[in-house]
């Protein structure tokens, strides 16, 4: 709790001293008070207790401690793609994916004093990356803070005039500092998706509705032999169950063999999933399902 900046410890005490009080109704998140991964966790449950965390895995150890109910973690955005190394983290932790939240992000400068001279900016390394744009054209120089809301009180706390934090608008209020400006990512149609996660894993339900979908998330170790990725692959092609997302990463020294994050539509119990993974069993020294969840996303015309 200490890691966070002085003027923001005084609600980050009081939120957990709240969300003590009913820890299976908190959701962790990473950051201050105010940032994104904040309001992202008001918005999926407007009814929730919210418990800041200074890192992920901060976050993810309050649902293991038993101090939340759930986590929200941001994973990957439209503009600067992933946020959190899910396939690190998440294996790690023992927790489980039951929900996904898309947000759409706004970010906002701020500073001191409203006729700043502002010569650096503040921020989140994603938050910087979505706004380089910006940063480049104004020639302010990015300085990469644990989280937005975080920066927004740090800049607030010092005596730097010249220097300003992007944040969402709500830290501007939070910490007492003037918007400079508004919506300054470099995209109108910039969008964060988050991941909610909790101790155990559930099985989406369908509830009547026609556009009900269910998301399977999960990582993957190939063998290393010629075209292993290739053969791993066709069972979701021959079974018409859809990848929507393939990430690498390797893990460990030995560069032996590839892992693979995943998501898929569909969850095990539908026949043609079942099919495909268990051809992607056969084609792979070891496959780890995350979680199985409802799909929050938007339908797109093909």
């Amino acid at each position: 709790m200490n890691s966070f900046p002085e003027n923001a410890l005084g609600m980050v005490k009081k939120m957990t001293e709240t969300a003590a009080q009913q820890p299976s109704q908190a959701i962790a998140f990473q950051g201050a008070p105010g940032a994104n991964s904040h309001l992202a966790a008001m918005e999926y449950a407007p009814d929730c207790l919210t418990l800041p965390c200074f890192s992920f895995e901060d976050a993810l150890d309050a649902v293991k401690l038993g101090t939340a109910g759930s986590a929200i973690i941001p994973i990957e955005n439209s503009l600067h793609g992933r946020v959190a190394d899910i396939h690190f983290l998440l294996p790690e932790s023992g927790l489980h994916i039951v929900a996904e939240h898309f947000m759409p992000i706004r970010h906002c400068l701020m500073a001191k004093s409203a006729d700043a001279d502002i010569k650096t900016a503040m921020s989140h390394p994603q938050a910087l990356g979505q706004c380089r744009h910006y940063l480049r054209t104004h020639d302010i120089i990015p300085v990469a803070y644990a989280d937005t809301a975080a920066a927004a009180a740090y800049v607030a706390q010092h005596d730097d005039h010249s220097a300003a934090a992007i944040a969402p608008p709500l830290a501007a209020q939070i910490y007492g500092l003037k918007p400079i400006a508004d919506a300054i990512e470099d995209e109108d149609h910039n969008m964060t998706r988050f991941v909610l996660l909790a101790p155990e894993a559930v099985t989406p339900q369908s509830n009547g509705a026609h556009d009900y979908r269910a998301m399977t998330t999960f990582i993957f170790e190939v063998k290393n032999i010629p075209a292993a990725l290739y053969k791993a692959m066709g069972g979701f092609a021959t079974n018409g169950v859809n990848m929507t997302k393939l990430e690498s990463y390797q893990e460990g020294s030995s560069f032996s063999a590839s892992k693979f994050y995943a998501d898929i539509e569909g969850a095990p119990g539908d026949p043609a999933v079942d099919r495909a993974l268990e051809e992607l069993h056969f084609h792979c020294n070891s496959v780890r399902l995350l979680g199985s969840y409802r799909q929050a996303r938007p339908r797109t015309k093909s």
